[in-house]
């Protein structure tokens, strides 16, 4: 009992004790603690933040409130950083990162009978984002809203002030490079919120969502779920389809050409068969007669009837606009469309440089004017005369003006750098490879544009012989000019194929010719002989030349390419091969049906007066409304009738007259599967026999032979079939649907960490292979390039990855230490030459 009494009194003590040194306690901490509970107070959130609803991210701006603050709004993190570095104290900078408000995902979100009022709700995951904005609004004492000086800027912009609310002093601020000097001037000389631009981009995003949104549900019940279509998407895949279909019916006719080669002082270079006349050429397209032109001429004399010439002058081109950076990158670079703005993003957004510090290096990429600002063209004129000499600086002043129709973005200049303090050269080192790259480019177009003319010195001979003209080509450049510091890809080709002049058009180029004189005869060193030709169909597009159809079309702006041409890759739609966009089957099938239910819809010029419209609204002079008006008065029409006649390809089935391999009375029918086309039996489902086949342009049918995999089915012991899916390869039973064992594609290498999966082909959410162990989640390894069974030289690694370089050629790579082992050395390269 007396322990017990003890411990209670104890227990007393200490917590009188305790009791004490918490008064003594908050006495010493109250001055420590009150700093604390400053930053608190001051990060209370506003009216629409609560405790609650606070989420930890609302905080990973790494803003700190201090005393009174501007607060600006931009649309990227990266070029928060970089204006923050340029407006101090005093200012506080939040990126939006894109847009915050859209049309709701899960409805139409436009109310058609309420004359096309939208409904805009926070984009999924941007709530905290929104939150974080109107605490530190909030706070502000002024609000600079500063998103891209476009279309989607301005209404980033405008869903940024409904958010903050009307209370607060807010200013639109637009500046075309992120320099301090840009920047700082933007802040200073505010603006208003562009309602018409507002309008244009609202009346743009309405009629997507109608497209999209009323069409593709149609689309799903006649081709397959998950398909959509989009406005000027689907225009685009229209040119692709239509280039793809001259490709198909085109048919190749034989043509002839004669080349022969002379030489004079020891400077050989050729001739060329021109005709009968030597101002009117002739086609060879009849072998005979080629034939006989051949014989005539063969070891006879040719005689010199006239020697042409001239010199030819070649200018300089303006500095890039976006569509023509795109084709520039994609001809010089090896660029995608979509990869020139992500790295032109960065340019423009900044840079953290050696030298410079954080800067931005390009004015604004998404132009179409060919402009550039009186200062920074004065500065240009100075630099060339300076760093090229004055021979090299054209007389006067370049004015260009933008060729074609529709509207000039003529607010912002062509893509240009900032200054020419950062040269190139100066920023090697800061800049990734493919930044230096497009950052040359951009450079060197924009030194050319005010250098001068390039002179080429032009000679062309005229042979007769026989009666028969031939003749030779040859230039040289007398003064270099713009050339000496760019060339575009296009002038490049031509002045391979001896310039430009239409005349001259197919004579080869020899370089510098000889001394000739007209009356003087000579014979040929070589006789001439004959070259067979076939002429070739259109070809297929590649990134620069489709970018440049777009253009020249009028479908879409040159700010868009880039996500139209990914869309209909994302879709499934188009396919590259070899670096040329084809459509797939869905594609071409989705294309037609399209064309015959929404003929206005897949217009081309259709779709290039709705651009059109759309820069009337954002001038003024057209109410957005009345354009959507317009636009659905003829729509829903076709819908309704679209609903009922666009054929239905899921019931379809097309006899084949091919008889099944499977069964005894069975026929092969065309049905349209989530994959395309493929051939099944008619007697399904008792007969499940399906094959993959190809149709050949006369309407043959030819079965492709199945390809089975390497295991058995675990299920029923059958056999496995490689299958392509919307996810990849995988393999099925053949008995499917009877047997359903569905697998993925594995390889047969097994995963050196966990020693029990395998790896398995996988495909990345933007299309990319990868290999990953069939025991995931239990194992995470995995590899972007192909495992093969070799153990690494280096570390003992048990695999090994398939790579190819221009610099190390086909090797193998260790995904740990990345040792490389040339793929001679390997057994592999054995297998392949066996």
């Amino acid at each position: 009992m007396s322990d017990e009494v003890t411990v209670q009194t104890e227990t007393v003590e200490k917590k009188t004790a305790k009791k004490k040194v918490t008064k003594k306690a908050a006495k010493k901490t109250a001055k420590k603690t009150t700093k604390k509970a400053a930053k608190k107070t001051a990060k209370k959130t506003t009216k629409k933040v609560t405790k609650k609803d606070a989420e930890p991210k609302l905080k990973d701006d790494g803003i700190v409130i201090k005393g009174n603050y501007k607060l600006v709004i931009v649309e990227s993190p990266s070029k928060a950083k970089t204006i923050k570095k340029y407006l101090g104290k005093g200012y506080q900078v939040v990126a939006s990162n894109g847009h915050i408000k859209d049309l709701p995902k899960s409805k139409l979100g436009v109310d058609i009978k309420e004359d096309f009022e939208i409904d805009l709700v926070p984009i999924t995951g941007k709530k905290a984002k929104i939150e974080r904005i109107q605490e530190l609004a909030a706070g502000a004492d002024e609000i600079f809203l500063a998103p891209d000086p476009d279309r989607e800027g301005e209404a980033i912009a405008f869903h940024l002030a409904e958010e903050i609310g009307k209370k607060k002093k807010i200013h639109r601020v637009v500046f075309n490079a992120v320099t301090k000097t840009a920047v700082v001037k933007a802040i200073e000389n505010p603006t208003k919120l562009n309602v018409e631009m507002y309008d244009a981009q609202k009346t743009r995003r309405v009629l997507d969502r109608l497209v999209g949104y009323k069409i593709s549900p149609i689309l799903w019940d006649k081709v397959q779920r998950g398909i959509s279509a989009g406005r000027v998407q689907s225009v685009a895949l229209r040119i692709i389809v239509e280039r793809e279909d001259e490709i198909k019916a085109f048919t190749p006719e034989q043509w002839f050409s004669i080349h022969g080669e002379m030489e004079k002082s020891s400077i050989p270079f050729e001739i060329k068969y021109y005709g009968s006349d030597p101002n009117k050429k002739n086609d060879l397209t009849d072998e005979a007669e080629t034939l006989k032109i051949v014989s005539d001429v063969k070891g006879k004399d040719f005689k010199v009837v006239d020697v042409k010439k001239k010199e030819r002058k070649q200018n300089p081109t303006p500095p890039f606009t976006t569509s023509k950076l795109q084709q520039e990158a994609a001809n010089k670079l090896g660029f995608t469309a979509k990869k020139t703005m992500m790295v032109a993003q960065k340019l423009y957004e900044g840079i953290a440089t050696t030298d410079f510090g954080t800067v931005g290096l390009i004015t604004y990429m998404r132009t179409d004017s060919v402009r550039t600002e009186p200062e920074a063209m004065q500065n240009l004129r100075n630099y060339v005369a300076e760093k090229y000499g004055k021979e090299y600086l054209s007389e006067t002043e370049i004015v260009y003006n933008k060729k074609g129709g529709g509207k000039v973005q003529d607010a912002h200049e062509a893509i240009r750098p900032t200054s020419l303090e950062y040269t190139p050269q100066a920023l090697r080192g800061d800049l990734s490879a493919d930044e230096q790259k497009l950052y040359e480019l951009i450079w060197n177009k924009f030194i050319s544009s005010q250098m001068s003319q390039a002179i080429i010195d032009q000679t062309s001979v005229v042979y007769e012989c026989e009666g028969h003209i031939f003749k030779a080509n040859g230039s040289i450049i007398k003064f270099p000019g713009f050339r000496t510091v760019f060339l575009e890809a296009a002038a490049e080709r031509a002045s391979k194929k001896g310039g430009n002049d239409d005349e001259d058009e197919e004579i080869k180029p020899s370089g510098e010719l000889p001394v000739i004189e007209v009356g003087e005869t000579m014979k040929a060193k070589k006789d001439p002989e004959h070259l067979e030709h076939w002429t070739s169909p259109p070809p297929r597009y590649n990134e620069a030349s489709l970018v440049k159809t777009l253009e020249e079309k009028g479908i879409g702006r040159p700010s868009t390419y880039a996500s139209i041409i990914s869309n209909i890759q994302d879709r499934g739609y188009v396919e590259k091969v070899e670096n040329r966009f084809m459509s797939t089957e869905l594609g071409t099938v989705v294309c037609k049906m399209l064309i015959g239910s929404f003929p206005d819809v897949m217009d081309v010029q259709f779709t290039a007066n709705v651009e059109k419209l759309l820069d009337k609204i954002e001038e003024g002079d057209v109410k957005y409304k009345k354009v959507l008006k317009d636009f659905w008065q003829g729509f829903e029409q076709t819908l309704e009738k679209a609903k009922e006649e666009m054929k239905n390809l899921k019931k379809q089935e097309i006899p084949t007259g091919i008889h099944c391999k499977k069964c005894e009375d069975g026929e092969y029918h065309i049905k349209w599967g989530r994959n395309g086309q493929f051939l099944a039996c008619s007697n399904y489902p008792d007969c499940t026999s399906t094959h993959d086949f190809k149709k050949h342009l006369d309407g043959t049918i030819e079965i492709l032979p199945k390809n089975w995999f390497r295991d058995p089915c675990p299920t029923c012991n059958g056999k496995l079939e490689v299958k392509k899916g919307k996810y990849g390869r995988f393999v099925r039973c053949e008995d499917y649907p009877k047997c359903d064992t569905t697998l993925p594609y594995t390889i047969d290498v097994n995963c050196p960490k966990c020693k029990v999966g395998k790896f398995a082909e996988k495909q990345s959410r933007y299309g990319k292979i990868f290999y990953g162990c069939t025991s995931y989640p239990d194992c995470e390894n995995a590899m972007w390039t192909e495992p093969k069974k070799f153990d690494c030289p280096s570390c003992g690694y048990g695999v090994m990855g398939v790579k190819e370089t221009k610099r190390d050629g086909k090797h193998l790579e260790c995904p740990q230490c990345k040792h490389k082992v040339d793929w001679e050395l390997t057994p592999y390269y054995k297998k392949e030459e066996e």
